[in-house]
């Protein structure tokens, strides 16, 4: 859960107020494909619940990695506009917050501030994921495998508001599951 709360710690309520007012709850069922390598994305993922497996099709589609809840899926294709490099397919059935690429682009061009605070966080879940990258190179495992150096429930070192952004998580969870 450690990624989305990096975001979730730098955007404010009504941010999060947003994203549930603009995004889609989806259930998505085991050995659905959510993410295509090479193919088009048209939405932010945020997992709630769920594994989720990578793969890459250079490794013969090759199971690279698993995402849990808590993690963020098709930032990078959303930064740098380009194609996903890898597939996500979910291993079990999973809680999904969709949040289209045409309403998130919209809301960033519209609102300075929001766009100030979601590239903030990006940035520093990008700088995570890239650390632990250059930090698994070092080490003896086989550095293709993804494996969070780090605990994938511990709370980010680089987080300032662990509280309010773990208290957040859960209330988004709250409000997308109706407890």
């Amino acid at each position: 859960m450690s990624k989305v709360l990096v975001i979730l710690g730098e955007l404010s309520d009504r941010d999060i107020d947003w994203m549930l007012a603009n995004g889609t709850r989806t259930q998505v069922l085991p050995g659905t494909t959510l993410i295509t390598e090479g193919k088009p994305l048209d939405a932010l993922y945020i997992v709630l619940d769920g594994t989720l497996s990578v793969s890459v099709s250079y490794l013969g589609g090759k199971e690279i990695g698993t995402i849990i809840s808590g993690e963020v899926l098709g930032e990078m294709s959303f930064v740098d506009g380009r194609l996903p490099s890898a597939s996500v397919t979910a291993i079990e059935e999973c809680l999904i917050l969709s949040i289209p690429r045409r309403l998130l682009t919209e809301k960033l061009e519209q609102d300075v501030l929001f766009s100030l605070r979601f590239y903030r966080a990006i940035t520093k879940f990008l700088s995570s994921r890239l650390r632990g990258t250059v930090k698994r190179f070092g080490e003896d495992t086989d550095y293709l495998i993804y494996q969070d150096p780090d605990d994938e429930r511990a709370i980010p070192q680089n987080l300032e508001n662990p509280d309010l952004a773990e208290s957040r998580f859960q209330w988004l969870l709250q409000r997308l599951k109706g407890i």
